[in-house]
């Protein structure tokens, strides 16, 4: 079997080593050059990602990229304590969750890929799919056609694949958030727990930081406000923007404003979208994983982790249908759909509470010192971490 993985960012390169083992030909189209995917914030990778990860020996390989993250720790806007979000018992090994750069973890697993007989092609870009009886094949931008007998899309929220499959199917839902994301050298860590994501509803937008064992401290900002239009994108400075998120954390107790000020933008007014629902997953030849299919809100920490889990589950599946693609998808689509569609549903749930003005804030807050008490506990997110995927059994248990 010959397979085209539409995506180089997480998942793709991940199933691709998954197919790699099952001895199936692989390519791997990445629309980015290399030089271009610099950009990009951090984002952790909870055990149930971490072991899908190990299941295709990739985990080690790029451990050192990550930052042991233990906890997520919740703030008020005045300082107070709302409470604290676990990230699931770490692994047999003792690793916990790890917290990684985007861009550096999709490098390091496309250099893997090609170490291991990938075949990666950078700077492709698809623009359109299509599956006949025996093959399926893709179109790039420079007219030229690549075939296959599978092509699976890694492509994301914006997914050619996806529209490949359903002309109608959904796109993805504006959350009225908009993400940003930095980092701050050489600055004081503000007292801030080492391997603990410190979160902090303010009155005026959410902020999140991570300090980093060698004294860096990486922060994000999600302001509730209408989609930045290309426009106001292309308008807006990199020191303007950061002026503005500084503005938006004067008002909160914490080290926000400052850190922000002192520090630099790796992403800025990136439109925050999920992808609840998309009825047809696959279509004779064609599939899809990750955010093509169940994009959820940054807000669920599960975005990576479930395209990672999607990666090894839909390898070993092809791997045992290599001869009837379509049962492998079918088998994909019963395996996954149910989980995560509850993991989107509840990442929405999440995106939602950040979204109040300040007079809804104080009554908010009230709210969530009950919640995370009673009902986000480490218990009760067990379902989700403790999940494993597995290469030998294309199934998963809690």
């Amino acid at each position: 079997m010959r397979a085209l993985v539409v995506g180089g960012g997480i998942g793709g390169p991940v199933l691709a080593m998954a197919l790699r083992r099952s001895g199936i030909d692989v390519t791997v189209l990445e629309r980015s050059a290399f030089h271009a995917r610099d950009g990009g914030s951090w984002f952790t990778v909870t055990p149930n990602g971490l072991s899908a990860l190990a299941a295709v020996d990739a985990l080690d390989p790029v451990r050192t990229l990550g930052s042991s993250t233990t906890g997520n720790l919740v703030l008020g806007a005045t300082g107070r304590r709302l409470g604290v979000i676990g990230l699931g018992a770490p692994l047999p090994d003792g690793t916990p969750a790890l917290s990684f750069r985007r861009p550096d973890l999709a490098a390091a697993l496309l250099d893997l890929a090609r170490d291991r007989g990938v075949q990666v092609v950078e700077g492709a870009r698809v623009t359109s799919a299509s599956s006949g009886p025996d093959d399926a094949s893709v179109t790039l931008d420079d007219a030229t056609t690549l075939s296959a007998d599978v092509v699976i899309g890694a492509d994301g929220i914006h997914s050619v694949v996806r529209r490949a499959i359903d002309p109608t199917a959904p796109t993805g839902r504006y959350l009225g958030l908009v993400n940003f994301g930095g980092i701050t050298t050489g600055h004081a860590q503000h007292g801030l727990a080492p391997g603990v994501w410190t979160f902090v509803f303010g009155r005026r937008a959410f902020f999140g930081a991570l300090p980093l064992p060698d004294g860096r401290v990486v922060w994000f900002a999600n302001e509730p406000r209408p989609a930045v239009s290309a426009d106001e994108r292309a308008a807006t400075t990199p020191d303007e923007w950061r002026a503005h998120l500084v503005d938006l954390a004067a008002a909160d107790v914490g080290p926000f404003a400052d850190l922000i000020a002192a520090g630099r933008l790796d992403l800025a007014a990136d439109n925050t979208h999920d992808l609840p629902s998309v009825p047809r997953w696959h279509r004779a030849r064609l599939g899809l994983i990750g955010d093509a299919i169940h994009a959820p809100s940054p807000s669920s920490g599960q975005g990576a982790s479930m395209a990672l889990e999607d990666a090894v589950v839909m390898g070993a599946l092809l791997g045992r249908h290599a001869d009837d693609p379509a049962a492998a998808f079918s088998a994909f689509d019963a395996a996954r759909r149910r989980r995560v569609e509850k993991i989107v549903a509840m990442g929405a749930r999440s995106s939602s509470a950040k979204t109040p003005g300040s007079v809804q804030r104080v009554i908010s807050e009230a709210i969530m010192r009950l919640v995370f008490r009673y009902v986000v506990t480490d218990r009760a997110q067990e379902w989700i971490t403790a999940y494993r995927a597995d290469l030998d059994t294309a199934t998963a248990g809690s």
